[in-house]
């Protein structure tokens, strides 16, 4: 079961959008709520068997982490066997390490006195004490750890809260300062109480997590992308410093996209050191009115990208002209368009453009993509600039003689490098995918694809609609993979591709065209007495069918339950099909007697 990321509310207003969409999703009118302190630290997956540690991971991709086992068996915190009379087999535990502010502040002193190189804040100390190749380093660092969700075989319990119990009576630690809320109100007082708190805790914390508490729900809500519906994490107010704005750069980037970046006079801010901050496009630069040599309000909070608020203690009279986005690309000299009402502005000279060929052919060779070693910015940067590379097809033409001739490249490196060049010959159709750096087209919407289709030519092939119909994939995803498939400089490079050798092994997919509900889209709402609801959501995408939380006049029917809540009356207002439960066994299961009308 992959490590997911939360989705994240900054606002009172954000989380109350949450809230109501998760009592829509559910057709209730109140739910709980567990709230709990979001920790500043790394996520770790521990995994026990018959009660004993035998591995622990971080995070990783959420599918794959790094094992970091002989460094957590040091960790006083998580017990090395758990309690013999929890009754449990098999087990995984997830949470998360920290260091508290004093151990933190400890630390530092004891490596100042050691003359070594000190830690910015308990986070990076914490992540980088976990990552020692030395278990004997790790365990003179002041490193802890709550838990706080557990993957099991035969467990019992049906709340988030009761997992919380039931992780104390196997001995694990976990946060003592979770509550659980019904309603709204009690739920944004939750976050009140605890942003009152965080300066008077021994460690940081960026935030409050909310967790639907009736594990049922939970499954019924399911996941979107990289997160789950159920939870949110709602953010503390970023910190702000002040600094001057030194200049604003602008980057190309691999798609195209020229974002303004700010160069700013250095200032510490959240925890880290800032120079540079987004200024995300030129209408939000117009709007702030910000402008070099301005003095400016720098945010940043928790992992979010540093970015530039405002400016201060304005001077008319003595202040630069406003900024203005430039007409042609800072690196090909290529014009630069805006498409209808977006607001990113592109370069147009595709691969004729250095900036866009090396972030593509870096991002093709990511460790995420075809995972190619020793092809790290520089080299790429030589090969382009050379004319050796132009596409990523092209990586596979190289000889040792033109890689040996690059800087800071000997024999054996060029050697390497062509030893993984040859090895990522062999590689999963979802990296491959993913490699082609497709637009919005990430790591999970690619292991979609893979298991929806089987094959690369299967996905050239499809049509819009039946990209629509693929989870994650939606019409503007579907249009643009679409439009790649069918552009020829593509079709030539995925063609040398594999011309070249490049091979995937296929994935079994089910077959499209026996989906008899393939198309069709449905809305459940009310109690259903032969299956769950989310049995039913199962039922009916594995006939091919859409299940969505919305009522809408593209909608094919509303399955209603008894008790139906809003959406009933809006498939009422709207004419669109209602079905009882019975209609949708019969749907189910293929009677000839029943039709959709």
């Amino acid at each position: 079961i992959p490590m997911l990321s939360l989705s994240n509310a900054f606002s009172e207003e954000e989380v109350s959008q949450w809230y109501e969409r998760i009592l829509d999703r559910l057709d209730e009118t109140m739910i709980e709520v567990v709230s709990e302190p979001k920790m500043d630290g790394l996520a770790v997956s521990l995994r026990y068997e018959k009660g004993q540690l035998v591995l622990a991971a971080t995070r990783g991709d959420g599918l794959e982490g790094e094992d970091v086992t002989s460094n957590i068996r040091t960790i006083q915190a998580i017990p090395l066997h758990l309690r013999k009379h929890a009754p449990v087999h098999d087990l995984e535990v997830r949470g998360e390490i920290f260091m508290t502010r004093s151990g933190f502040n400890e630390l530092n002193k004891r490596l100042a006195d050691e003359g070594e190189k000190l830690f910015v804040n308990p986070r990076n100390a914490a992540s980088g004490s976990l990552r020692q190749l030395d278990p004997a380093i790790t365990a003179k660092r002041p490193l802890r750890f709550f838990a706080y969700s557990v993957v099991a075989e035969g467990k019992e319990h049906t709340t988030q809260q009761q997992t919380y119990e039931w992780l104390k009576v196997l001995g694990l630690p976990i946060n003592p300062h979770i509550t659980v809320t019904t309603g709204l109100k009690a739920l944004i007082k939750s976050y009140a109480q605890l942003m009152a708190l965080r300066d008077s805790l021994d460690y940081d914390i960026d935030g409050v997590v909310y967790k639907v508490n009736r594990l049922d729900q939970q499954l019924e809500l399911g996941f979107v992308s990289r997160a789950p519906r159920w939870a949110l994490a709602h953010k503390f107010p970023a910190q702000e410093e002040t600094t001057k704005l030194l200049g604003i750069d602008v980057q190309v980037g691999r798609t195209g996209a020229l974002t303004p970046v700010a160069r700013l006079k250095p200032v510490f801010v959240g925890g880290v050191t800032v120079t540079n901050a987004t200024l995300h496009n030129a209408d939000e630069i117009r709007r702030k009115d910000i402008r070099p040599g301005d003095e400016v309000v720098v945010r940043r909070a928790g992992d979010v990208i540093p970015e530039v608020v405002r400016a201060i203690n304005v001077n008319e009279t003595t202040r630069g002209k406003p900024w203005e986005m430039p007409t042609h690309c800072p690196e090909c000299g290529s014009a630069v368009e805006q498409i209808d009402d977006q607001t990113v502005i592109r370069c147009t000279g595709g691969l004729v453009c250095p900036a866009q060929r090396k972030r593509a052919l870096e991002h093709f060779v990511s460790r995420g993509a075809m995972d190619i070693e020793g092809l790290g910015s520089q080299v790429i940067s030589q090969l382009v600039d050379r004319g050796d590379v132009r596409t990523p097809a092209d990586l596979y033409t190289l000889t040792h003689d033109a890689l040996k001739s690059l800087e800071r490249m000997g024999d054996k490196s060029a050697q390497n490098v062509l030893d993984a060049i040859e090895k990522s010959k062999t590689v999963t159709l979802e990296k491959l995918l993913f490699a082609l750096g497709i637009r919005e087209v990430g790591a999970v919407t690619a292991r979609s694809l893979a298991q929806a289709f089987g094959t690369l030519q299967a996905i050239q092939a499809a049509s819009i609609e039946e990209l629509e119909a693929v989870a994650d994939v939606g019409p503007v995803m579907a249009h643009h993979i679409h439009a790649f498939f069918n552009e020829p400089h593509n079709q030539e490079v995925v063609a040398d591709l594999l011309h070249q050798g490049v091979r995937y092994a296929p994935v079994e997919a089910i077959d499209n065209t026996e989906k008899p509900l393939l198309g069709n889209t449905f809305v459940l709402t009310g109690r259903l007495n032969k299956m769950s609801r989310a049995e039913a959501k199962m039922a009916l995408e594995q006939q091919g069918a859409k299940v969505t939380s919305s009522v809408s006049a593209k909608t094919t029917g509303v399955i209603a339950g008894d008790d139906p809540g809003s959406k009933y009356d809006k498939a009422q207002a709207l004419g669109v099909t209602i079905l009882s439960e019975d209609d949708l066994m019969k749907l189910l299961s293929g009677d000839p007697a029943f039709r959709l009308e």
